[in-house]
């Protein structure tokens, strides 16, 4: 696993894109803090920039540099929940401005896999995490479902056997603001 993050952060550095298994499905990935980088991303997606991105953090420690103020009742639900969750909390900070809703607010997830969190503890920044096809197409579960162009589009692909632990399903996505209010999104 070792080779495959230093090859993964050679190219995350340079700006490039990856496609690599995360706790839930198979995403395309790039530093979250690259403006070029993301823009990149909604261009293979043919995604309308209007439409957020989820962003991926190591732990709870990155996680304080890159949201203004997170409201108690995310600690609580990153705490007890025991299936994959993103969080969207009201002001994202430090990252590029285009992985933010217009409203500020941004989409966080701390990841249960083992090769995403080295990966991105060892890049020292976020990731951004999104699904591996084109906007309107259904999301690959696994690697074998991924389209050969989204494949032929990215600058590094993690090897398949990353994929092992990986839910198949989207993450919970729950919105929080800074009175502690919930909103379930999926």
């Amino acid at each position: 696993m070792d080779s495959e993050i230093k090859g993964a952060i050679e190219v995350l550095k340079e700006g490039g894109i990856i496609l690599y298994p995360t706790d839930t499905i198979w995403g395309l990935g790039c530093d979250a803090t690259n403006k070029e980088a993301v823009q990149r991303i909604f261009d293979l997606k043919e995604r309308a920039e209007s439409k957020s991105l989820i962003t991926l953090v190591a732990d709870e420690d990155m996680l304080c540099k890159y949201v203004k103020e997170i409201p108690a009742i995310a600690l609580q639900l990153i705490e007890v929940n025991d299936k994959p969750m993103t969080i969207i909390y009201p002001q994202g900070v430090g990252l590029a401005e285009n992985v933010l809703a217009e409203d500020g607010s941004v989409g966080i997830r701390i990841p249960n896999n083992e090769f995403c969190k080295t990966l991105i503890k060892k890049f020292g920044k976020p990731i951004i995490s999104t699904s591996a096809n084109i906007s309107g197409e259904e999301a690959p579960t696994y690697y074998e479902d991924i389209s050969i162009d989204i494949i032929d589009s990215v600058d590094w692909v993690a090897d398949p056997y990353l994929e092992e632990g990986s839910t198949g399903e989207p993450s919970q996505i729950i919105k929080v603001g800074i009175g502690s209010e919930i909103q379930v999104i999926r």
